[in-house]
């Protein structure tokens, strides 16, 4: 039991320091206004009793009647102002008034923070991402990663309403309680038995609300995992008939969830309907305690009830906030889990900021390993700036990973990797990376203009233009753009569902030479379109030649008989580099690949 203990107040510690962390000094702020919004309605409260004591006849108001709260009308007479019934209403009307003015601004101000930490909830959860390992990140389940960055940061802010909400009715609970101790001491013996009743009862359903509310976390997670592969794989489902299937595979897990939230739902239900019966309850009990065992007087009893009142209608929203912060703990302890898990996947840097290529790229003596499985081994390769250099292979030979290593995104097992004669650990690899253009076999297109699919969303003043009009020339797609009704305004449509595969393919090569690059990386860049737009694009490469430094992973080899170079693969290893006619000379396995495609 006292380890239980001991655990619940480390995670509320816990929780309490993941808000401090956004938050600092202003969760202080918000807990002060609580407390001295609970302050002034006590002592709006504390003004009936000198009230019942002019209603029943008293001419002269007696501070110790009021026990430890009479130092307000001592307070009161000792500035010159005399104790009637006109200077009691309006101090009763000055405190309310002034406990509403600073609810009033206690509320705004809640609202100011919880913008302000969900703003730098997504800000941190972007960053993080956008530092992450990309060999890290290959490796990650896409649900769950989109799944928190979505419908799971919205449930923390709710978790933060929620938890803050308990604490602040918490404090209204102790600051009811020290008032009841001044007004009288067995009334808040009483207000503790109250609360320990009414808060056992509520152990079991505050435990089994955890539970439900961490299946609703996986379930989720596995929902937004199969609304990505339904909609990414649409297409072929469709075309196979297995849509039916996969459906049904997503509709058991939208009932999983249902069934939880129907759980969750149910308890908070049971924990609100019981919450005023439960009060009155022990409202009677206080009231036949006060009379019946301790001969109360009535003003005495009556006010003890305003703060008893008070004091378990704090207790019951307390109650209820928790249940509703437990629904969403699940939620809570995932984004925590996961941000762990980014700040541990976070990309080192060097120092060294790269602004331009100018000479080479050099791999010596690599090794690269995925775990325990190693994909390439003893490579070493030199690319000289502004040559094309073509990777060919079967299937699984390694290509793709050196491709991932040369443009900075996997970290070598053994071995280095220099650019320019700096070894790449020493490098800032984003400012290098941003030298690099990329284009792969399924282009990327943003559902958006052209425009901004080219620049990526940049000012659309002269100069950017300018810009656009150079790269969409050099990617031989301006004719087209020329032609549509809106021109570069033109909207793409789902993954540039209104283009066809070469224009797709043109639209990326232009939106890399509008980065001003100095690499280009193309990925099977051709292998999904048919032979004439093949050879169109192979034009738009050919007219780059000598202009950028081009790296180009291909199957079909007519794309790269022009290249200055071909690197030819084997399981992990570099066989060969040679010119074409020379490769196809001195490597039977690269010539039985040009056979078998008949050039």
């Amino acid at each position: 039991m006292k380890q239980k203990l001991t655990d619940i107040i480390k995670k509320n510690f816990t929780n309490s320091l993941y808000f401090y962390k956004y938050l600092k000094y202003k969760i202080f702020i918000v807990v002060g206004l609580s407390i001295l919004v609970g302050i002034l309605d006590g002592f709006g409260l504390t003004m009936f009793l000198p009230l019942l004591q002019m209603v029943s006849g008293d001419t002269a108001i007696d501070p110790s009647s009021m026990s430890g709260l009479g130092f307000l009308i001592t307070n009161v007479q000792d500035i010159g102002i005399p104790i009637n019934l006109y200077s009691i209403l309006l101090m009763m009307l000055f405190f309310f008034i002034a406990k509403g003015a600073i609810t009033y601004y206690s509320l705004v101000y809640k609202v100011v923070l919880q913008q302000s930490f969900i703003r730098k909830l997504r800000l941190e959860m972007i960053s993080l991402i956008n530092r992450m390992k990309y060999k890290v990140f290959v490796k990650s389940d896409v649900g769950r990663i989109q799944n928190t960055l979505t419908g799971e940061v919205n449930n923390v802010v709710n978790s933060y309403v929620y938890y803050f909400q308990a604490f602040q009715e918490g404090v209204l609970v102790a600051v009811y309680m020290s008032f009841a101790f001044f007004v009288d001491f067995q009334f808040a013996i009483l207000v503790s038995i109250g609360a320990y009743i009414s808060n056992y009862s509520y152990k079991y359903l505050y435990r089994l609300t955890i539970l439900e509310s961490k299946k609703i976390t996986k379930s989720s997670h596995s929902y937004q995992g199969l609304i990505i592969q339904f909609i990414a794989n649409f297409k072929y489902l469709k075309a196979t008939g297995l849509s039916s299937y996969f459906t049904q595979k997503m509709q058991e897990n939208i009932y999983e969830i249902e069934n939880s939230r129907k759980k969750i739902d149910v308890l908070s239900a049971i924990l609100s309907s019981a919450r005023e019966p439960m009060l009155i309850a022990i409202v009677v009990a206080v009231i036949l305690i006060q009379v019946l065992l301790f001969s109360g007087s009535l003003g005495g009893i009556l006010i003890s009830l305003l703060f008893f009142y008070r004091a378990l209608n704090s207790l019951t929203t307390v109650q209820t906030a928790w249940n509703r912060f437990l629904s969403v703990s699940g939620s809570l302890s995932n984004v925590q889990n996961f941000q762990n898990e980014l700040k541990s996947a976070i990309e080192t840097n060097g120092t060294y900021n790269f602004t331009k290529f100018n000479k080479k790229l050099q791999i010596v003596n690599a090794d690269f390993a995925f775990d325990n499985y190693t994909v390439l081994y003893d490579i070493n390769l030199e690319i000289n700036k502004n040559e094309t250099i073509a990777l060919v292979g079967e299937s699984g030979s390694g290509k793709t990973t050196l491709v991932n290593i040369l443009a900075g995104l996997l970290p070598l097992n053994s071995g280095n990797y220099y650019i320019d004669d700096l070894v790449s650990t020493d490098l800032n690899i984003s400012s290098f990376q941003q030298r690099i253009g990329y284009i792969t076999q399924e282009p990327i297109i943003f559902n958006d203009t052209i425009y901004n699919n080219v620049t990526m969303w940049a000012e659309k003043n002269a100069q950017n233009i300018e810009r656009f009009n150079i790269a969409i020339q050099k990617a031989s797609i301006n004719d087209f753009i020329n032609s549509l009704k809106l021109k570069e305004e033109s909207l793409l449509g789902n993954n540039g569902i209104n283009l066809s595969g070469g224009q797709k393919q043109r639209i990326s090569i232009a939106r890399e030479l509008y980065k001003d690059i100095d690499i280009l990386i193309m990925d099977e860049a051709t292998s999904a379109l048919d032979s004439e737009t093949e050879k169109d694009i192979q034009n738009n490469i050919d007219m780059l030649k000598g202009r950028y430094t081009i790296i180009i992973v291909a199957h079909r080899l007519s794309t790269i008989k022009n290249a200055d170079r071909i690197v030819f693969m084997n399981k992990g290893r570099i066989e060969a580099i040679e010119p074409y006619n020379n490769l196809l000379n001195v490597n039977q396995s690269f010539k039985r690949m040009v056979e078998l495609q008949e050039l």
